[in-house]
C-alpha cells in the first residue's frame, strides 16, 4: 500500500511516524520546506490536557490519548534516534485572577478525578511557598496539572521525520505538491509535484494552511486561515523560584515557558488578519505579552530578550478545530489539518485516528 502525505509540520510527521510502525505500508512524504517551519516552529509545546476545559465528547478524548501516548513516545524516539527531546515533566500551572473561576476549577478537578487524573487547587499561601517567583496582588490562587507537559515541538518533529526514515519513510522536501489526479470514480490515483508524479493508494493532507488550495482543486475546499502568533525568548541567567520545580507557568493566555539555563520562552500572541490573509506581525502586541509575564514574574523585567520569532496558526473558518476527516466524494483521500494552536498536542492522537481510518 502506497501512502502520500503533503505537509511535514508535527502532524505530518506524527502521522508517517505513526504509520511507519505498519508493515507492508510505504510512505512519502512531501514538503515545500524543511521540516517544522510553519506553525510548528511557532509553537511553544504547552500541552493543554488535563488543564483544558473540554471534559467530554472526541475534544477531550483526542486531548486525553494524546497526553498519555507521549509519556511512552518521547523516550520511544529517542531510543530511536539518539536525539535528546526536551521534555518538561513538571506540569502546567495555571494562575486564577478571579475568585469565582476558581469554583469551576474545582468542579473540573472533581470530573478530572472521577476519569482518574489530578488537579490541584491552591491558594495563595500554598502558590507563593511553592513558586515564590509569582508575585501579583490580582491572583486568587492557582491550579496545577501534575500530568500535562510541555516539549520543544521543533526537537520533537525533527525526532518523528528521522524516527520515520529509520523505519523506511521517504521524505521530500522542497518539492511542491501541484495537485491530486483522480479517476472518473471516487479514486484519488497520484499526487502530481514539481519533481513528478507519484502513484498512491491514500493521500493525506496535514498541509496546514496549504490545505485550502488542494482541496479547492479537488472542488472540496476546506477554508483555512492564517492566525499569527509572536512569541520571545528572554535570557535570565538564574532559574525563576525553586530550581527543582519548574512547571509551565500559565494565566490570561499567556504561557512563561523554561527552557533550560535560565532561559523562559513567553509568549504568544494571536492576531488575526484584518486586511486579506496578511498579518504584520505587532510588536506593541507582543510587548504586551512580556509585561503580562512581568507583571505574574516580575523577576522577568531584568531578562534580556536574545530572540523572537512568529508563525501562522492554521484556524478552519466556519467550522471547529481540527480537521481529521475524509473529504465527501473521496475513498482515499483524509485530512488532518486546521489543528490552530493545537497542533502539538494533538498530533498523537490525530496520527492514531489517520491509521485506524487507513487500516479499517
Amino acid at each position: 500500500m502506497n501512502v502520500a502525505i503533503i505537509g511535514c509540520g508535527v502532524v505530518g510527521a506524527a502521522i508517517a511516524y505513526e504509520l511507519s510502525q505498519v508493515p507492508g505500508i510505504k510512505i512519502t512524504v512531501f514538503d515545500k520546506q524543511p521540516p517544522a517551519q510553519a506553525s510548528t516552529g511557532a509553537a511553544l509545546g504547552v500541552l493543554v490536557g488535563i488543564i483544558s476545559q473540554k471534559i467530554k465528547g472526541k475534544a477531550w478524548q483526542m486531548r486525553q490519548t494524546s497526553i498519555q501516548r507521549y509519556e511512552t513516545l518521547i523516550p520511544e524516539l529517542e531510543a530511536i534516534t539518539g536525539r535528546k527531546i526536551p521534555f518538561n515533566r513538571q506540569g502546567i500551572l495555571s494562575l486564577c485572577l478571579d475568585a469565582e473561576k476558581l469554583e469551576g476549577w474545582e468542579k473540573l478537578a472533581a470530573i478530572r478525578h472521577s476519569q482518574g487524573w489530578q488537579l490541584e487547587i491552591w491558594d495563595t499561601a500554598k502558590l507563593k511557598h511553592i513558586c515564590p517567583q509569582v508575585v501579583n496582588p490580582q491572583i486568587t490562587g492557582a491550579v496545577y496539572s501534575p500530568q500535562d507537559r510541555q516539549l520543544d515541538p521543533t526537537a520533537l518533529t525533527l525526532a518523528l521525520v528521522e524516527a520515520a526514515q529509520h523505519n523506511g519513510v521517504t521524505f521530500r522536501f522542497g518539492v511542491t505538491v501541484l495537485g491530486v489526479n483522480t479517476t472518473q470514480t471516487t479514486q484519488c490515483t497520484s499526487v502530481e509535484t514539481t519533481e513528478g508524479q507519484i502513484t498512491t493508494d491514500w493521500i493525506i493532507i496535514s498541509a496546514g494552511l496549504g490545505s485550502t488550495a488542494i482541496t479547492t482543486q479537488l472542488n472540496q475546499k476546506v477554508d483555512i486561515r492564517p492566525v499569527l502568533g509572536q512569541a520571545l525568548q528572554v535570557r535570565l541567567g538564574h532559574l525563576l523560584g525553586n530550581p527543582d520545580f519548574q512547571p509551565a507557568i500559565t494565566g490570561n493566555d499567556v504561557h512563561i515557558v523554561p527552557v533550560g539555563g535560565g532561559d523562559y520562552w513567553i509568549g504568544a500572541t494571536v492576531e488575526f488578519p484584518t486586511n486579506g490573509d496578511e498579518i504584520p506581525p505587532n510588536h506593541e502586541l507582543l510587548e504586551t505579552v512580556r509585561q503580562q509575564a512581568i507583571a505574574f514574574c516580575p523577576e522577568l523585567a531584568t531578562a534580556q530578550i536574545i530572540r523572537t520569532w512568529s508563525g501562522l496558526r492554521p484556524r478552519p473558518e466556519g467550522r471547529p478545530a481540527p480537521v481529521i476527516d475524509e473529504i465527501p466524494g473521496f475513498s482515499n483521500l483524509l485530512l488532518a489539518t486546521g489543528h490552530y494552536r493545537n497542533g502539538v498536542l494533538l498530533a498523537p492522537a490525530t496520527a492514531q485516528a489517520i491509521r485506524e481510518k487507513i487500516l479499517r
